[in-house]
């Protein structure tokens, strides 16, 4: 018998407040994949590259503005340090590509060195942008106070995706937005609970209505919640 053995998937993290990931993804689902060896997380203050004593890792921006921009010498000099030839550079920022199941799967599938650099204050000094990132990346269309808060969305998003991450492996094929549908509804014991029963249908152990009703359902949810998901292609189960 031949056993497949992977390698553990390499993410680095950059950030000035590298605990607000660290803690977050050091649970649960996470937590056990980085125990197991399936994923190689590792998280780094970025005042750790600062070339002065103070660690300034920003400054004003020219041409005057509110806020404070990040600086490139420190972002250059651990980027530099950190990448390897099979790396992904990728710039939580709102003014980046939306991040999408289709693109965790992306992600997941090519199993890349990624490194996420997680702008704060009023963004990065725009020579990162140009000369550094191989792509800006965004959770959605708002802005949050730190972009390790989106790093730890995206990085949740991928690895639940790496074989060997979740218990089972089909688990995450019935997924809202995983074949272009709002998932259906979920039900366990008790039977009746408060006077609201789970559909017979459920309980019929024909496994072929059974995925029938559920895929109507999974139609009719995302047709009242998220109409403009069927303007896309469904993917057939």
């Amino acid at each position: 018998m031949l056993l497949l053995v992977l390698s553990a998937v390499r993410i680095d993290i950059l950030s000035l407040f590298p605990t607000i990931a660290q803690t977050a993804l050091a649970e649960s689902i996470l937590g056990k994949a980085q125990q197991r060896g399936l994923l190689d997380l590792r998280h780094h203050n970025l005042r750790d590259w600062a070339t002065n004593k103070h660690s300034t890792t920003d400054d004003t921006p020219y041409g005057g503005g509110q806020g404070m921009v990040m600086k490139c010498e420190p972002i250059f000099a651990a980027v530099e340090e950190l990448r390897t030839p099979a790396a992904r550079v990728v710039l939580m920022s709102p003014g980046g590509r939306v991040f999408t199941q289709r693109v965790a799967e992306e992600y997941a599938r090519q199993r890349e060195h990624l490194i996420l650099l997680c702008g704060h204050y009023e963004g990065v000094d725009q020579r990162v942008i140009d000369h550094l990132v191989d792509e800006e990346l965004s959770i959605g269309d708002y802005v949050l106070t730190n972009g390790a808060i989106a790093a730890t969305v995206v990085v949740d998003a991928v690895v639940r995706l790496i074989p060997g991450v979740l218990g089972d492996e089909n688990s995450a094929v019935d997924d809202s937005h995983s074949t272009g549908l709002l998932e259906h509804p979920q039900y366990t014991r008790p039977v009746e609970f408060r006077g609201w029963r789970v559909p017979d249908m459920l309980l019929s152990g024909n496994h072929a209505l059974i995925a029938k009703w559920r895929r109507t359902q999974a139609l009719e949810k995302t047709r009242r919640v998220r109409p403009d998901l069927l303007q896309k292609p469904v993917v057939e189960q």
